[in-house]
């Protein structure tokens, strides 16, 4: 690479696969509080969805934490070790 060239672009920032499920409990628990525990006779008109909401998001969450869990792993094991010094 001569000095005329222009510098290579920086990698895009790497986001974690764990951001998904994150977002997916926290609205699971958003919708527990509101369809379990909240007293709030505004939130009775959406008791059902919240309470629906609650147990589908949270099953959500821990089923894509288990996936990108068994996905690393199984990229873990198919890359070739490093070897020092190499």
């Amino acid at each position: 690479m001569s000095k005329l060239d222009p510098p290579s672009p920086p990698a895009p920032p790497v986001i974690s696969p764990y951001i998904f499920p994150v977002v997916l409990a926290a609205l699971g628990l958003w919708c527990l509080y509101d369809g379990w525990l909240s007293a709030d006779p505004e939130i009775q008109e959406y008791l059902l969805f919240n309470r629906i909401g609650s147990v589908v998001l949270l099953l959500w969450a821990a089923l894509d934490v288990v996936r990108t869990r068994r996905l690393e792993r199984e990229e873990a094991a198919a890359a070739p070790p490093d070897q020092p010094g190499a």
